[in-house]
């Protein structure tokens, strides 16, 4: 998963993220949009969930996405 990949849909992924794990603001969200890395640190650190398991909900929501 790339930036870009992650950029092109970003409103719409963070709407689900925050549904996802309501515990993420959006000053998290914000704050990291375009930076990938941050933003799955920071929904692990928030969240407690693997880094794997934060990657495979946001490309179960881009595959949604392109459905």
């Amino acid at each position: 998963m790339t930036t870009l990949e992650i950029k092109g849909d970003w409103n719409i992924i963070k709407g689900n993220l925050k549904q996802k794990w309501a515990t993420l603001t959006d000053d998290d969200l914000q704050l990291i949009e375009g930076k990938q890395d941050e933003l799955l640190g920071r929904i692990q650190k928030r969240t407690g969930q693997s880094r794997e398991a934060v990657e495979a909900a946001i490309k179960e929501y881009r595959t949604a996405l392109s459905a």
